[in-house]
């Protein structure tokens, strides 16, 4: 099975710029848990609903009505390609110990983002089991 099989499609990202109250409630409204970030056409980082607690909230001179995304961003970006085969992807997953994974195809240009709950509906039981294991394992 490919990752283009199982993978969420037509995801957009927003600017850095982009001020954490929106990105809240874009996650709120599209019911998800993390945003792709980009400038100049090209994929900077991911802000999840963890990067606005951890780094935002629980931050001492953090302020909600002027943060960004820039300011709790996961900079750099690990992705995989819409071709590659689904378990290469878990691996990759495990390996990182992310949920979630940007999908690119031949051109680089993102085409969608591959979570754990799609690899759920998909992977094997064994698979499943060892790839939620390991990234679920304590940093």
């Amino acid at each position: 099975m490919k990752v283009k099989d199982v993978m969420h499609k037509g995801v957009d990202w927003v600017s850095p710029s982009t001020p954490i109250t929106e990105l809240a409630k874009l996650m709120r409204a599209h019911d998800i848990g993390c945003i792709p970030i980009g400038e100049d056409d090209k994929l900077v980082g991911m802000v999840t609903d963890r990067d606005i607690v951890c780094k935002g909230l629980a931050s001492h001179s953090f302020d909600a009505g002027r943060a960004t995304a820039r300011d709790v961003m996961t900079e750099g970006i690990h992705c995989c390609r819409e071709d590659d085969d689904l378990a290469k992807a878990m691996h990759h997953m495990e390996k990182l110990q992310v949920r979630r994974l940007p999908v690119i195809n031949k051109s680089k240009r993102m085409v969608g983002i591959i979570s754990l709950g799609d690899v759920g509906r998909s992977a094997s039981g064994d698979m499943l089991t060892e790839t939620v294991r390991s990234i679920s394992a304590h940093h």
